[in-house]
């Protein structure tokens, strides 16, 4: 059986990089893709700035690795909700929130990561925070139209719940942010509370 790689001071080098990413997620979370620096993260993860440029290489290689970390993980788990073909408008709904605060729940802040506003014009740090964005705004389309397509016919009132739908995703994580107190099984009570109330009230 292979041994596993070692990083610094015998820690093996994938529990190294997943410590610094930790690190990262953080101050990306915290001061902005702009404000942040290697040698903050570094001091975070109490290892040396060199160590995470060898990892790394640069700070826009390791906002990549923070980022397709938690888009991978929220666009995975909302795929497998919207699998869930016999759920009603608002079950499915509640299966998506679920899958993201589930995909949150180690790091809430990584929220924050992928919709980073600091971000470089150009480059695979905006590629990247890019791509994921455009998919979970594809499944938000997706899990809507597979919800309310049949009761919705004038153009354009998809595309306009789409975007109803992905503010009130981001207003609720934005909540859980600033409320750290907050499980994600919590959340997903807390969420499937307010659809119900939302659906019950319109009746």
């Amino acid at each position: 059986m292979a041994k596993a790689r070692s990083g610094s001071r015998g820690v093996p080098r994938a529990e190294r990089e997943r410590q610094i990413c930790d690190a990262a997620a953080a101050e990306f979370a915290t001061l902005g893709y702009a404000g942040t620096t290697i040698a903050q993260v570094a001091a975070r993860a109490g290892v040396s700035k060199p160590l995470v440029l060898s990892y790394f290489s640069s700070k826009e290689g390791l906002y990549v690795a923070c980022c397709e970390r938690a888009g991978r993980a929220m666009t995975q788990g909302v795929a497998e909700a919207l699998a869930v073909s016999d759920a009603t408008a608002i079950g499915r709904g509640a299966e998506v929130l679920s899958a993201i605060f589930t995909a949150l729940e180690p790091r809430p802040h990584d929220w924050l990561v992928l919709f980073d506003s600091t971000l470089p014009a150009q480059g695979p740090a905006v590629d990247t925070a890019t791509h994921y964005r455009l998919r979970l705004g594809e499944q938000a389309a997706e899990g809507i139209a597979a919800s309310f397509a049949p009761h919705l016919s004038e153009p354009g009132d998809l595309s306009a719940l789409t975007q109803v739908w992905i503010a009130m995703v981001s207003a609720l994580v934005e909540w859980w942010l600033r409320h750290p107190d907050q499980t994600a099984e919590q959340m997903t009570r807390r969420s499937d509370r307010l659809l119900t109330a939302l659906a019950t009230a319109s009746k």
